[in-house]
Parts: C-alpha cells; sequence; structure tokens
C-alpha cells in the first residue's frame, strides 16, 4: 500500500468516525428528548380545554349556562356567560316591578351599549357598572352602583334626581332605542337601537320572556306634590349638589328669569333663577364645599344655575357659545350672577360666577378641588391669567 492508499484509507476511516459519533449523538438527543416531554407532563400537567378557555363570541354563542354574581355583585365564567347572568337579574328586578318584558329588553340593550353587559369598576370619569351609572350624578355609591339588581332598579325607577325608565312618559310606545336614551342621555343617542337584534336573542339563551305583559302606566315614581302650586305640577328633585331640572312655571326662584346689562334684558332659561344659584354658590363654598371640582370650572358653574352638565367641554370654548351680543369683552363690571371668564395660558381657560361686590365662586384658586369665594381678580394675580369678559349665565348647549 503506497502513501496515497494510506491517505485514502485514513480519510474514509474518518468519515466512518463521524458518522459513528453523528448517530451515537442523535440517539443521545433523542433519548433527552423524550425524558424532557414526559418531564413536562409531569410538572406541568394539561388542563381541560374548551372553547370558553380559548376564545368567547360573546352574545350569539351558544353557551347559556350561567353562573349568578355572588352576592350581587361580579358573575364569573366566560363573557358570555357573565351576559347571560347579568341579564337573568335585570329581568328578575323588572318582573319584581311588575314591568312588561319590553323594559327588560330596553335595559339590555341600555347595558350593552354602555358596558357589554358587563359589571366595570371603570368608565368615563366615575362611571361604573352595568349602565355606567355615576355616583356623582346621584345615581348612588359606586359600591351600590356595583350591585347589578340595585343598578338595573335605578334604570327602572331613577335615583336621587335622575328620571328612570318608567318615569319617561309613553316609554313603552317609544322607540326601544329613544326610550334608553330618555334615561341615559348620551352623547351618542342612536347606538342603542342596533343591540336589539342580539339582545333578543341572548334573551331567548337565557329563557327569558320579553313578550311579558305588565305595567301600562307611563310614568313611575313621579307623584303630585302637596307642597308645591300650580295643581299638579311634578315633584322637584334634586341632585348630588341640590340641582333641580327646569321648574314649569318659568321664572322666580325656581329658575329662569331675566338678566340685564343696563341696556339690554335677556330672557333666562335655567333651572334656577339668578337670586337661587348665587344663594346655593354660597351654600356650597367654603367649609361648605366637596373635594370634587378639581378643573370642572365649568361644570360647577352649569351645576350652580341647575343644569347636569354644560355641554361643552372647555370654558373658554363656552364664551364662543354665547351669542355675540350677549359678551362683554373686558367688561369688569357684570351685574351678580354673571359668568366671567379668564385666559389661562392653557387649553380649558377658566370660568366662575361673579356673586356681587367684586367677589366670585371660584374652584381650585385656594384649594384644589374646592369652592370657594375670592376676589375676581385673584384670578389673575394668582395664575397669572387675563381677563376675556363676562355672559349672563346662559348655557346653549346645557342639558
Amino acid at each position: 500500500m503506497d502513501k496515497k492508499d494510506v491517505a485514502q484509507a485514513a480519510l474514509k476511516a474518518t468519515g466512518l468516525v463521524k458518522k459513528g459519533v453523528q448517530l451515537k449523538f442523535a440517539v443521545v438527543a433523542l433519548a433527552v428528548f423524550v425524558v424532557g416531554l414526559l418531564l413536562i407532563g409531569l410538572l406541568f400537567p394539561a388542563g381541560s380545554a374548551s372553547g370558553a378557555s380559548c376564545t368567547d363570541a360573546g352574545a350569539g354563542t351558544d353557551d347559556s349556562s350561567a353562573v349568578s354574581p355572588a352576592g350581587g355583585g361580579h358573575a364569573s365564567g366566560s363573557l358570555h356567560q357573565k351576559q347571560i347572568s347579568y341579564a337573568k337579574t335585570i329581568d328578575s328586578v323588572a318582573v319584581k316591578l311588575k314591568l312588561p318584558g319590553r323594559a327588560t329588553l330596553i335595559a339590555l340593550m341600555t347595558a350593552m351599549q354602555e358596558s357589554t353587559l358587563q359589571n366595570l369598576d371603570h368608565g368615563d370619569r366615575d362611571s361604573v357598572g352595568l349602565f355606567q351609572q355615576r355616583p356623582f350624578m346621584d345615581w348612588g355609591t359606586k359600591a351600590q352602583i356595583m350591585d347589578p339588581a340595585y343598578a338595573a332598579q335605578s334604570f327602572f325607577e331613577g335615583r336621587g334626581s335622575n328620571s328612570g325608565l318608567m318615569d319617561i312618559p309613553n316609554w313603552q310606545t317609544l322607540p326601544l332605542g329613544q326610550a334608553a336614551q330618555k334615561v341615559q342621555k348620551s352623547a351618542f343617542p342612536k347606538l342603542y337601537a342596533g343591540h336589539e337584534a342580539p339582545m333578543r336573542k341572548l334573551a331567548r339563551q337565557a329563557g327569558l320572556n320579553l313578550a311579558r305583559a305588565g305595567k301600562s302606566s307611563g310614568s313611575g315614581r313621579k307623584t303630585p306634590a302637596a307642597d308645591e302650586g300650580g295643581g299638579g305640577d311634578t315633584k322637584r328633585k334634586t341632585s348630588p349638589c341640590g340641582v333641580a331640572p327646569p321648574s314649569k312655571s318659568g321664572g322666580g326662584g325656581g329658575g329662569g328669569g331675566t338678566f340685564s346689562d343696563g341696556h339690554q334684558t335677556w330672557a333666562l332659561h335655567n333651572p334656577r333663577s339668578v337670586a337661587a344659584a348665587i344663594a346655593w354658590a354660597k351654600a356650597h363654598a367654603g367649609s361648605n364645599s366637596e373635594k370634587k371640582w378639581e378643573q370642572r370650572c365649568l361644570a360647577y358653574t352649569a351645576i350652580v344655575y341647575g343644569w347636569q352638565a354644560s355641554g361643552v367641554n372647555y370654558a373658554i370654548d363656552h364664551y364662543k357659545t354665547v351669542p355675540k351680543s350677549m359678551r362683554h369683552d373686558k367688561d369688569r363690571k357684570p351685574p351678580p350672577g354673571a359668568l366671567m371668564y379668564w385666559d389661562t395660558h392653557h387649553r380649558a381657560g377658566h370660568i366662575a360666577v361673579y356673586l356681587g361686590h367684586n367677589k366670585v365662586a371660584s374652584n381650585d384658586i385656594l384649594r384644589p378641588g374646592y369652592i370657594d369665594i375670592v376676589d375676581a381678580g385673584l384670578i389673575e394675580s394668582k395664575w397669572n391669567a387675563d381677563f376675556i369678559g363676562w355672559t349672563p349665565p346662559v348655557f346653549p348647549k346645557a342639558s
């Protein structure tokens, strides 16, 4: 065997060795892999897989089983199971109040739009629960609203200053979505109607009788007030801040009245008169103020005059919603009850209620979140703000 043959033999031998080594490594690797699978099976046993553990299609799935909310709180199970449970709770309240199935359907459509029929502990501002009711707007405490039965009863009967479905005249003959909007007063009133078909299907899955008959009266808890004039006028309700809805009588202490700058006179259509608004602002300022007004100057001024909301996002924008003939640019002699405006060099600006004698009721100026009565000039000196002007107390977009 010459040198060339020796070299070739050596190369062949090397190849065989490599193949042998590779085979051994493959066998060892396979054994390790199998042992690994066994160990994973022992350490992490497989759970019981089901459709609910992967996804949930919500309303329209076939699983109609549900677990009732424990202690009136949260339901358990998949999304659809929770929806079924809350639907049953809503319907049970309607049955207890002897309301027809139509009331249940309206409530289901409303809850589906507001919370996807879930008992949410969060929402816009302080909104919570199935119907996204707000503690600040007198629907009850957060804990109360988070009780589905309580929330449903509030939707049907009303709560505090808020009208319920039973308070809406002719609610049984109104289109379903309109009836829901009458209670909720949503910025998106047309969205409720779109939930009718899915909620009818959900009701069938939950075994609810939407064809059930019930009370035929068009109004709920409103009753004639014996201590008010007007012969049969309904008793006026108050909100968490003592806000009353518009009086049917118009002027006087109950609302309306006129406002003048000495040259022009305007009719007002606020729920509170100027005198009543000033009295209310004084009674709820200083030591009687609650810490809930931080960065809410426009909301505060609307509530002073009996509205629940101004309908405008920013104070500086509200000035522009008032008719130009009512704006008094840079005029520092407003009549008591006027709304005064400042440019704070921030997007929102500032607004306050003028009480007379150079005093305004303003939030945040002395204590963040509270209302205090201070000299009007303090807004400029403390916040380096620029005075814009004043308007009569009008709220063109208020609700």
